[in-house]
């Protein structure tokens, strides 16, 4: 699929942290794949994949936050797109991202990251599995977005020196 992989790089949309929280474990992290799908009612959709622990966090919540970073979050990307929660520390626990970001618990507990240009929480209303990602279907219920003068958001061409946490074929 030589052309679909010369169409797909060509691509340089924004990428989110997406957060998670449910049955006490918090996740997050760094979406490449996201979209509004719909005007009315407002939908939206990210999609999440399956190696991630993210992931199988997500499945069980209700809801989840969308975050838009800055260029010069960058640093915020490579820790929710560079570090996993698989991971297990030298006290054995998973690894919390949480305690290397500044954020606020949102509707339902959701971590909102401080800081970012602009967020929503999404109560989740359905479920698409499209092969080794799952796409979530959002239905708008919180968010915050500043003011746009001088926005200057992270896209993939930024984040493409950031290695993932886990491997992507």
């Amino acid at each position: 699929m030589t052309a679909m992989k010369s169409f797909v790089d060509r691509l340089d949309h924004p990428v989110s942290v997406v957060t998670a929280a449910a049955d006490g474990e918090r996740a997050g992290c760094l979406v490449g794949f996201a979209s509004q799908c719909s005007i009315r009612p407002a939908r939206f959709v990210v999609w999440l994949s399956k190696a991630n622990r993210t992931f199988r966090v997500a499945c069980c919540a209700e809801r989840l936050a969308v975050h838009l970073l800055g260029r010069d979050q960058h640093a915020l990307a490579e820790l929710f797109g560079g570090e996993t929660g698989d991971s297990v520390d030298e006290t054995g626990h998973h690894v919390d991202k949480f305690d290397r970001a500044a954020w606020t618990a949102g509707p339902g507990g959701v971590p909102v990251l401080d800081g970012v240009p602009a967020w929503f929480v999404g109560q989740v209303e359905g479920r698409t599995d499209a092969g080794d990602h799952v796409g979530f279907l959002l239905s708008p219920v919180a968010g915050e977005a500043g003011d746009r003068a001088g926005e200057n958001l992270l896209r993939l061409s930024d984040v493409r020196d950031i290695v993932a946490g886990h491997p992507v074929d």
